[in-house]
């Protein structure tokens, strides 16, 4: 066989390989986009989490895994890294106040997919930090996956049924930060479906949001490991029930949550 005609077969090889990655992805989307889905989103509300709940119990709780998670278990995990086990599904009545005051020096050191990440928890907001506290320190967020991610904007997770409704059973007031505050790369701030219903969800900001008002509790900072948002940013990403361009194809696990008080 000449030169000229393997050089022929392997590009007509490639035109081809490339156009079925590409029905595969159209394929993809319009699975996940669903029939007669058609929803403008507005870029400000998007951290807005619908949340849905029923009767609470008084303790911890194990509820079945949904399906979605499950969906995610079924995936590639992203960066290469393996699963870790699966999350540990509970509910509480309310979280337990870990003794977090305004003078604690507080850490979270979270062990992801992509990477370790320190962030370094803002002790002004008493509920906001206790509560998360408290749930990392339960392993709630262990195995959890983050179900969420916007090109330039937000990673978000925290929820334990991977669908943006899920939470781990209560709500605490709001406490947000003063009007001049700005949303910046690095900063770690709670989701919420509007007023005094901050749970479980939290959001990595990807990059600065100047736009984005200060309607979002805010649990504090990423002092190490900016690296891994980069890294976490690179993970495709196809439509989403809702329409919008931002679900995960590969499943960025949080593996543990470690957090450190320091005097």
């Amino acid at each position: 066989m000449s030169k000229a005609k393997r050089q022929r077969q392997k590009a007509a090889k490639a035109a081809r390989l490339q156009a079925e990655r590409k029905k595969a992805s159209r394929k993809e989307n319009l699975k996940r986009l669903g029939i007669g889905v058609a929803m403008a989103v507005v870029l400000v509300a998007l951290l807005v989490v619908c949340t849905s709940r029923g009767d609470q119990p008084d303790e911890a709780a194990s509820p079945e895994l949904s399906d979605d998670y499950q969906e995610y278990r079924e995936k590639p995990t992203a960066c290469a890294a393996e699963a870790p086990p699966p999350l540990q599904g509970m509910t509480f009545d309310n979280f337990v106040t870990q003794g977090i005051t305004p003078d604690s020096s507080v850490f979270a050191r979270v062990e992801t997919s992509c990477g370790t990440v320190v962030i370094e928890l803002d002790t002004r907001y008493a509920a906001t930090v206790n509560s998360f506290v408290f749930l990392a320190r339960e392993g709630y967020y262990d195995g959890t996956v983050f179900h969420r991610l916007l090109e330039g904007f937000v990673v978000q997770g925290g929820d334990p049924t991977a669908t943006g409704r899920g939470d781990a059973g209560y709500e605490i007031a709001d406490e947000f930060p003063p009007e001049d505050f700005r949303y910046q790369r690095g900063v770690v701030a709670m989701a919420n479906a509007g007023k005094n219903t901050t749970g479980s969800q939290f959001f990595w900001m990807l990059d600065d949001a100047p736009f984005l008002n200060p309607q979002y509790n805010v649990l504090g900072r990423i002092v190490e490991g900016l690296e891994v948002l980069d890294s976490i940013a690179q993970v495709p990403t196809v439509l989403s029930s809702t329409g919008e361009q931002s679900l995960p194809t590969e499943a960025i696990y949080i593996e543990s949550v470690t957090i450190t008080v320091e005097s």
